[in-house]
């Protein structure tokens, strides 16, 4: 069936004022100022979208799709995500990752839960490994896994400065950028390394040492939890000027904020007032992943759980809080993962490309309607396609 989504004002996210665009099945296949509904098209179906922002559909490139956690013991493995948590939260593209456990959860678990959550309606996409190196794959190579496997695009996430990683090396750390990135070269994926930042003392001396020692280039390496303290993001913005990619964790707790992490819509403003460039900015959930605490000892005290739906507030809170135009702070979660995760068909609302679309309410920019690959998932605030297990 046609769609047609009218009045409209559109965020591409580059703004194009009020549009009118015409899915395809499940692809954008014309923009225009009007489009009227052809009488001989009785099929066609009509979404007014006046009093709405049009936006190309989420990507959250972290999330725990099939669960994570433990710190606890084994009732703190936090369970697998639903697609509605998903769908809800305007995301309509995600990137699975394995986290601290990589025993009970492994890469065959998170590679189906990938492919079922497609299955249901959105776009999956995961990274090989989980916090340690060696990196446990599926082939037994990492190269291998992102030429051969097609949901595979990179590697992650890779624990440094945290006192859950594996302790690596330079060595270790420079000879896991390097199988990643030939891996890309020879697949056209981007074959990034996503790195998670503990609030360790070395912060990034490690991931320096090898992106200033060898020919392996900034860009391979994807940053994420850099908002986790003060100290950690006065050095997310040295990076983030010098072309390192920067990634702010949205799921949070009161007392991480209390301690001294940074809200990420805050942290985005400060970005840009230092100059950093927009392009290399981007935010992630954490979703499903543990948001553990531990006391001085390094004994575990309490964990809460992280929401995908804490994605899409902290760019709402960065355009009516800090004053960020909508067309520079949706980027952090649509067309920069997109770009920098090679996901060319997504990210943009662009002729030929994926009909992944949120309107958002113009009065309080709450999410009104989703809709992916051309298939509403959500309309108005209901949803339309729930999970194979939801009620």
């Amino acid at each position: 069936m046609l769609k047609l989504i009218k009045n409209g004002e559109v965020y591409a996210p580059n703004y194009l004022g009020k549009r009118d665009i015409l899915i395809t099945g499940d692809k954008v296949g014309y923009i225009s100022d009007k489009i009227d509904k052809p009488e001989s098209f009785p099929q066609m179906e009509v979404i007014d979208a006046e009093g709405k922002i049009v936006v190309p559909g989420f990507i959250d490139s972290h999330v725990h799709i099939c669960g994570g956690g433990g710190e606890g013991g084994f009732k703190t493995r936090t369970p697998e995500i639903q697609l509605t948590d998903i769908t809800k939260a305007g995301v309509t593209t995600v990137i699975g990752c394995l986290g601290t456990d990589g025993t009970t959860r492994n890469m065959k678990n998170l590679l189906a839960k990938a492919r079922g959550l497609e299955e249901e309606g959105i776009s999956t996409y995961i990274y090989t490994g989980s916090y340690e190196i060696p990196v446990k794959t599926i082939t037994g190579s990492i190269r291998d896994d992102i030429i051969l496997i097609d949901k595979i695009i990179g590697v992650g996430e890779i624990a440094l400065s945290d006192h859950r990683s594996s302790q690596p090396t330079v060595e270790d750390l420079a000879k896991v950028g390097a199988e990643a990135r030939v891996g890309g070269i020879l697949s056209g994926k981007a074959g990034v390394v996503n790195v998670h930042m503990g609030d360790g003392q070395d912060m990034l001396r490690l991931l320096e040492e090898v992106v200033w020692k060898t020919e392996i280039p900034i860009g391979q390496f994807y940053l994420t939890h850099m908002n986790r303290n003060r100290e950690l993001f006065k050095e997310a913005i040295k990076y983030g000027k010098e072309g390192g990619l920067v990634d702010f964790t949205t799921s949070t707790t009161g007392r991480f904020l209390e301690d001294g992490e940074l809200k990420c819509s805050t942290a985005l403003r400060i970005m840009l007032d230092n100059g950093v460039e927009i392009n290399n900015i981007t935010f992630t959930s954490d979703g499903q992943g543990s948001l553990p605490n531990f006391d001085e000892r390094g004994q575990f005290v309490g964990l809460q759980l992280g929401r995908v739906a804490s994605l899409y507030r902290e760019v709402r809170d960065a355009v009516k809080n800090e004053g960020i135009d909508m067309s520079q702070a949706i980027r952090v979660i649509t067309s920069n993962p997109a770009d920098i995760l090679k996901l060319n068909q997504k990210g943009y609302i662009k002729e030929g490309k994926d009909a992944d679309i949120v309107l958002l309410n113009q009065d309080d920019l709450e999410i009104d309607t989703v809709m992916a690959m051309g298939k509403i998932m959500v309309l108005k605030g209901e949803v339309k396609v729930k999970g194979t297990f939801e009620k």
